[in-house]
């Protein structure tokens, strides 16, 4: 039996890491998606979104149930020790879905799991969990652009958001492999990572 490789994903925010996150999957790589897990713990009706209210209050909780994102955002940036105990309560659910959804695929024996995990190059925990560490690199300045246009976020709520993320630069120490996406044309891109998922038999 061909044993299974994990592979941490990451890159910073607009860097097209779920673009190639979803060619991993059309290969065969079972995919596990930290933000999306994040997103379904906080949307309404989440497991994270009770105690969400009870530590920070009502007003941080849509009346759709769901957290309030900008004002947790804005929040959070103003306020290392509130991000602090956000990450307290959510962080730990994230890991006991991640670890259900790893059990799941490794019942199917893939040749690769991918954590898809924007933050893996600001946390020690991923770093043990995996690997082979591939970084999604991109200048800020695309990144900028492109999560403007996606979003509808202002220019400086997007500055905010990868100011608070790790540097390019810390994001490249801890790459095993990087494709660079900007200024590249889709079929680039197909071919970069063709190349390296061709490296772990995909």
């Amino acid at each position: 039996m061909t044993a299974t490789t994990r592979i941490g994903l990451t890159g910073g925010i607009g860097s097209g890491k779920s673009t190639v996150a979803a060619m991993w999957a059309e290969s065969g790589a079972v995919v596990v998606d930290v933000d999306a897990i994040s997103r379904q713990l906080t949307a309404g009706g989440g497991a994270a979104i009770e105690r969400i209210r009870d530590v920070f209050g009502a007003v941080f909780i849509t009346e759709q149930g769901a957290l309030d994102r900008g004002q947790m955002r804005a929040l959070v940036f103003n306020d290392p020790a509130a991000r602090q105990r956000l990450e307290t309560i959510v962080h730990p659910m994230i890991g006991l879905e991640v670890a259900r959804q790893t059990r799941v695929a490794m019942d199917k024996a893939p040749r690769c799991i991918v954590y898809d995990v924007p933050l893996l190059a600001e946390s020690n925990h991923w770093h043990a969990q995996v690997d082979w560490v591939l970084v999604v690199d991109c200048t800020p300045e695309v990144q900028i652009e492109r999560t403007m246009h996606r979003s509808g976020l202002s220019r400086l709520a997007v500055e905010q958001i990868i100011a608070a993320q790790a540097s390019r630069e810390t994001r490249l120490r801890v790459a095993d492999g990087v494709i660079f996406n900007a200024d590249i044309s889709v079929a680039e891109l197909v071919a970069d990572v063709g190349q390296i998922k061709a490296r772990f038999g995909l």
